[in-house]
């Protein structure tokens, strides 16, 4: 009888001492370490960390609009500004238990991403976050991302791109088609961006029309939005293991929807070669991928997990960023009218009433200027962030295992100290002679896709595939702000107008 009493009590026991260690004296033994070296933050609270302040401050910044100032900061990431104010360019705060280095001093930013395969390697994705991207480019590393970054890179290489260009402008066409009439009337434009860029992706990528992909889109963007409400909850493993909440329930069945979804896609291609209608899979990004599924050699095969999780990835990021880039520009210039004007002239300089080709599309150099000052002050990314699983050093810092680093694209952009006391004013001639001399500083001032070995694959595209469709406004409207715009940016995922974008366009009776 004694030791039918016995054991349940050790065990529960155990799993007690187990549950102190994880909760309690790791995390206080971890804030004791780095607090002795200079880095402070909020103190830990037991379980929750800081998520409970982190939310308040959140939904409290969501409620507020502001005024039409591109002083963003302290609304898009309240809590990351209020403590680097209060505690320095690099502190400690907790997401739950997990400790979380926050660091915005560009010298530790360039060493931190510069090694990122060997010493600060990617986090491991939440389950939301693995549920939206699954196992693509953004959340695998070692071996398997250099096989998979080679995939991409074959497809974003200058040849590819330049070969992207017809499918970008007939999509721009089809969007500026529905446009005809709406002369003097307001447009919101966000929206009509993110039909734009969906469109873009399915063509360029996965050879096909929006409608195809359009099933895809919405349920990625319905995972965006459940992994923007569940980043600050704190994840209770053996709570959630028996206890599954409605929105992990709903993140489930999107996650199986998605991939039934990409299947049928790759059904479709292997149906095509096998009646013989076909004599490949393509030489889209989607038929690489399928081609690498049936790789003969197991060592360069892709598993089906890995094809999902590549076209989600391809799908959100190809999408999400461009429209979230020129939904920003379009914003500024509808502003800055002189800015617009300038672009305007450039664009007809270069190309007349001629829709946009690659050699003209590489000479936009104003245009360069308003996409970097755009990325600087909206940049479409929150953050990047990374791991630490071993103890190592970081410039003069010694930090410990299992604690995340995260690194703030957007303090190190809105920072005075690199920027200058006008760090808050849209002005494109701060790029004049090209990113390097944009600042005093040359380390990581600057870095809207990145930095380093994991720096986005796509990037050249989404800048080329911007400048075509801002092109191509520009050659045909001018456009103002409408009274209706309400000033409110919100990230989820990348950064989105969170009432829409409002414009008034005017036509410049020129179409090509």
């Amino acid at each position: 009888m004694e030791l039918i009493i016995l054991v349940p009590c050790s065990l529960f026991l155990v799993a007690l001492i187990k549950f102190l260690y994880v909760y309690l004296w790791t995390p206080l033994r971890i804030q004791r370490m780095l607090n002795s070296q200079g880095i402070e933050g909020p103190p830990y609270r037991f379980i929750h960390g800081n998520n409970k302040e982190v939310a308040e401050m959140r939904k409290e910044a969501l409620s507020k609009t502001l005024g039409l100032t591109d002083e963003i900061f302290p609304k898009v990431q309240p809590h990351i500004y209020t403590w680097i104010n209060k505690y320095g360019r690099n502190y400690l705060f907790w997401n739950g238990p997990r400790a979380e280095l926050v660091i915005s001093e560009p010298d530790l930013v360039k060493e931190a991403l510069k090694n990122t395969e060997t010493m600060f390697p990617k986090r491991k994705a939440s389950v939301y976050f693995g549920r939206l991207l699954g196992n693509g480019l953004v959340t695998i590393e070692g071996e398997k991302w250099m096989k998979h970054r080679k995939l991409a890179n074959y497809v974003f290489h200058g040849e590819s791109l330049k070969n992207m260009t017809p499918a970008v402008i007939a999509s721009v066409e089809t969007m500026l088609e529905k446009w005809k009439g709406q002369e003097g009337k307001e447009i919101e434009v966000f929206g009509e961006f993110r039909l734009l860029t969906s469109e873009v992706i399915s063509r360029t990528a996965f050879s096909s029309n929006h409608l195809e992909g359009e099933k895809i889109f919405a349920m990625l963007n319905k995972l965006a939005i459940l992994l923007n409400r569940n980043t600050f909850k704190t994840w209770i493993p053996f709570i959630n293991k028996f206890w599954k909440s409605a929105d992990l329930i709903e993140s489930e069945k999107l996650e199986k929807g998605i991939q039934e979804c990409v299947m049928k896609m790759v059904k479709k291609r292997e149906d095509k070669v096998g009646n013989g209608e076909a004599g490949n899979f393509g030489n889209d990004f989607l038929g690489l991928l399928v081609n690498a599924y049936h790789d003969p050699d197991e060592k360069n095969r892709l598993s089906m997990e890995d094809l999902v999780g590549e076209c989600k990835t391809f799908y959100f990021a190809g999408q999400e960023t461009v429209n979230s880039l020129l939904a920003w520009i379009v914003f500024l210039l509808a502003i800055h009218g002189d800015w617009q004007e300038k672009a305007r002239t450039e664009v007809i300089q270069i190309f007349g009433n001629r829709n946009p080709d690659s050699e003209g599309v590489s000479k936009l150099k104003t245009i360069s200027m308003i996409i970097y000052e755009t990325l600087r002050l909206y940049g479409p990314t929150n953050g990047l962030t990374r791991e630490i699983r071993r103890e190592v050093q970081l410039g003069k810092l010694v930090l410990p295992a299992n604690i995340n680093l995260l690194v703030q694209n957007i303090a190190i952009h809105h920072d005075p100290l690199l920027w200058g006391d006008d760090v808050h004013l849209f002005k494109p001639e701060r790029f004049a002679e090209g990113i390097a001399k944009a600042t005093n500083y040359n380390a990581a001032a600057f870095f809207p896709f990145g930095l380093g070995p994991r720096s986005c694959v796509g990037m050249t595209f989404a800048t080329t595939e911007t400048k075509i469709a801002l092109s191509m406004i520009l050659q045909r409207y001018t456009f103002t702000l409408s009274p209706a715009y309400v000033h409110s940016p919100t990230p989820i995922i990348a950064l989105r107008p969170q009432h829409g974008l409002q414009i008034i366009l005017e036509s410049l009776h020129n179409d090509a």
